[in-house]
């Protein structure tokens, strides 16, 4: 089957956003243009971590004086659920970061699973794995960040002393498998 290569260039919305109560919810990634809306299942570590390489990213340019990357968020962070019907095309192997310094913009690219030496960097070779890119300002960058940094922590709290999630089955290994 040929590869199903989806390209944003702006997105109309991108947005994390989950389905399900906290200790069972999924997460996904959504585009929308004005015509196309695509859906990617990501893990919650894969969201943490893009929110967190984005705003990394996005500073060091401004410190070396980018300034299209200074930009602040656009308007408050998106609010809205994700669109229904929720369907992922498919689930992230790979999530893949960069800036586009003739746009001057964000790069992100989600991959399924698929011959890891075939996708060494952003390519549109037609036999590497199904993906999704988005090209957005840092504006709407930072939006994303705030959004997706809500969604996370809209889930179960963190145990204080290790980290994980405090449930009614939690045993903390750093109490010696006794409840906090």
């Amino acid at each position: 089957m040929a590869r199903r290569l989806h390209v944003f260039d702006p997105p109309r919305r991108f947005v994390a956003g989950t389905v399900g109560a906290p200790g069972a919810r999924a997460f996904y990634l959504q585009a929308r243009d004005e015509s196309r809306l695509v859906t990617v299942g990501v893990e919650k570590p894969q969201v943490r971590l893009l929110a967190q390489q984005l705003t990394e990213v996005l500073d060091e340019l401004t410190a070396r004086g980018v300034a299209a990357a200074a930009q602040p968020a656009e308007r408050p962070p998106d609010a809205e659920p994700l669109e229904q019907p929720v369907e992922p095309e498919f689930q992230a192997a790979t999530i893949a970061l960069g800036w586009d310094p003739h746009g001057e913009r964000v790069v992100v690219e989600m991959r399924a699973s698929g011959d890891a030496d075939a996708v060494a960097g952003f390519t549109d070779d037609p036999d590497g794995p199904d993906a999704v890119r988005i090209l957005f300002a840092a504006a709407a960058a930072r939006a994303f960040v705030a959004r997706s940094r809500r969604v996370i922590a809209a889930g179960r709290p963190p145990c204080p002393l290790c980290g994980e999630p405090l449930d009614d089955d939690h045993v903390c290994p750093r109490r010696n498998g006794h409840r906090p």
